[in-house]
């Protein structure tokens, strides 16, 4: 059973080994609520999950701690586990899906744990280590359907107690339901009138799902950037814990997730990977009633592949208005170039590319098209330069 005196416990046990996070207030992600940042993603490893995997491992007797560990993670739990274990110095074996990020991969690595990928997504991992620990009776670290790792995770909920004890909602996002599992539980049990919130990016909804249907659902597959919370079913102490102690579960999409980690990058300065950003998605995007109340959003992790950065913060300017294209027809002769540039500069906007085709279906043989990528200030700021082409004669295509 989880109770106040384990997540007390696990607060004594990770005292000196993991990071109090700092709770940053963030007026700009939404001006509506006084909302701030639980900064688990500059945690060690990068990631809360190093609390729960340290404070399970701490419990294990010494007898189970001599035959190893496994886990199964799509990289932060992967990276908890292998440092907990490096510090108690017992050798780990960590099963990682083959859709993990490199940087993932090669963090869990260096902490010195022997990387096992499967080809599918977390589930597909976890499947792999169960018989694997049959094969050599080590101790498997579950990822979230764990009480030990639900505790660890719960400390969080201490901290927030600490550091903003009138706080009156927090966001926190979802994967197989561990961190929200405890972080809803103890909150409730310290201060009920604060709503937990829980988020789900839309293409790995199983809690939202489960939840909202009152029975664990499993997914046919799941489809989303931010991996670490591509879980196909939540966990049955998990999904128990949400019923009782969440409010509400939402899900965002990948828009509104990559548009969240591109203000946390502008505005607060700080990364986030796509599941550390789905609690600020869903307060940017009024996905929970939020308004005139002080919100935390649990910022879950911040190990982004930087090989995906710069496609996320271009879907996350797109989707803000900011990143646009605009195809015009013209007709193909001297100076058309020109006065299409004078359109954009009269309004302010920056031109990133243009490409030029000549002719194309349906069109007269002496007419071309142009397409340019625009940087402008956002949607409204588009809408007035398109305005101005059609005004001014231009045919506008669509763009694709």
């Amino acid at each position: 059973m989880l109770t106040l005196d384990k997540i007390y416990d696990a607060a004594r046990v990770l005292k000196n080994n993991i990071r109090k996070t700092d709770l940053i207030y963030a007026p700009t992600i939404n001006e509506k609520s006084q909302v701030y940042l639980k900064a688990e993603n500059l945690q060690i490893t990068g990631s809360f999950k190093v609390r729960g995997a340290y404070y399970k491992i701490s419990q294990l007797s010494e007898e189970k701690k001599s035959k190893g560990i496994i886990a199964c993670s799509a990289g932060n739990h992967a990276q908890g586990v292998a440092l907990s274990a490096q510090k108690h110095g017992i050798k780990s074996a960590i099963f990682i899906p083959s859709t993990a990020p490199i940087s993932k991969i090669e963090a869990t690595r260096k902490y010195g744990a022997e990387i096992m990928l499967v080809d599918g997504v977390y589930d597909d991992a976890y499947n792999e280590a169960v018989k694997y620990q049959e094969e050599t009776q080590g101790e498997f670290i579950h990822p979230f359907d764990d009480i030990d790792v639900i505790a660890g995770q719960g400390t969080i909920a201490l901290e927030l107690i600490e550091q903003l004890n009138d706080m009156e909602a927090v966001i926190v996002p979802i994967g197989g339901g561990g961190l929200i599992s405890g972080v809803a539980y103890t909150i409730k049990m310290l201060n009920p009138k604060c709503k937990v919130y829980g988020v789900q990016a839309a293409g790995a909804s199983s809690m939202y799902n489960s939840y909202n249907n009152h029975e664990r659902l499993e997914l046919s597959k799941v489809a989303t950037f931010a991996d670490g919370t591509a879980v196909k079913m939540p966990g049955v102490k998990t999904f128990e814990l949400c019923e009782k102690y969440v409010d509400e579960i939402v899900t965002v999409s990948e828009d509104e997730i990559a548009s969240a980690i591109l203000t946390l990058i502008e505005k607060q300065k700080l990364i986030a990977e796509g599941a550390g950003a789905l609690s600020v998605a869903a307060a940017m995007f009024n996905k929970v009633p939020i308004e005139g109340k002080k919100t935390v959003c649990l910022v879950s992790g911040g190990n982004i592949d930087v090989n995906i950065l710069s496609r996320v913060i271009n879907r996350g300017l797109m989707k803000d208005g900011r990143l646009s294209d605009i195809t015009v027809e013209l007709l193909d002769k001297p100076g058309q170039l020109r006065e299409v540039s004078t359109i954009i500069a009269s309004h302010g906007a920056n031109v990133v590319r243009v490409r030029h085709n000549q002719g194309g279906k349906g069109m007269e043989i002496n007419e071309c098209y142009l397409n340019v990528t625009l940087e402008t200030k956002n949607e409204e700021h588009l809408e007035q330069i398109k305005k101005t082409f059609i005004e001014k004669g231009y045919k506008l295509l669509p763009t694709f």
